[in-house]
């Protein structure tokens, strides 16, 4: 697999590009390696950049600015929140199958998880200019219709008229999952990280 054509693939031909994904065989330790790591990198650097440029205040804080230390500590943990965060969705995914008549496979649930979050990620190097970062999460939207036409490939083997329930609960999941580490994320940062 090539890390740009299938990025390009996800987000431009979706529909064609979740056949080829379905079909392909691989590993949890595969795709982390050669898409998760590398993509999930972007938001963590862009934002690193974005604070250390700018400056700008820390909101909730007792620091006035970010530090280099501060700035760095912060990209490291959202780079592993990130990490987890795409795991756990697969988790969750997985392990609502059976409720919708589902096939269990955590590689084709973490297949759904990474690729749906492929706009994200990549819109994530807008994050070096801190006032567009709005922009990733409604990039992220897209995410939610790449996610949908996923069960719909059938990545998990979901009759069609289960599709939008499973989509509407693995959509609440993500949301509490991102809402919960966000929260987690701006707790740390209002503390000092050096």
């Amino acid at each position: 697999m090539d890390l740009v054509q299938r990025v390009q693939g996800i987000l431009l031909k979706p529909k064609e590009e979740w056949v080829k994904i379905k079909a392909e065989p691989t590993t949890v330790f595969n795709l982390y390696t050669s898409y998760v790591m590398i993509l999930a990198a972007i938001p963590a650097i862009a934002q690193l950049i974005g604070r250390l440029l700018f400056r700008q205040e820390i909101p909730f804080s007792r620091a006035p600015v970010w530090t280099t230390g501060r700035a760095f500590s912060y990209a490291v943990l959202s780079y592993v929140i990130s990490l987890a965060t795409v795991y756990i969705f697969a988790l969750i995914i997985d392990a609502l199958a059976p409720n919708f008549s589902s096939v269990r496979s955590l590689t084709n649930a973490l297949k759904l998880s990474v690729y749906s979050m492929t706009p994200g990620w990549v819109a994530g190097v807008l994050n070096i200019f801190p006032y567009l970062g709005i922009l990733p999460a409604l990039a992220s939207l897209y995410g939610l219709y790449l996610l949908y036409l996923g069960f719909e490939t059938p990545m998990m083997e979901t009759p069609r008229d289960k599709v939008l329930g499973y989509l509407v609960v693995c959509i609440v999941a993500v949301l509490v999952l991102f809402l919960v580490f966000g929260l987690i994320l701006r707790g740390i940062a209002a503390f000092r990280l050096t």
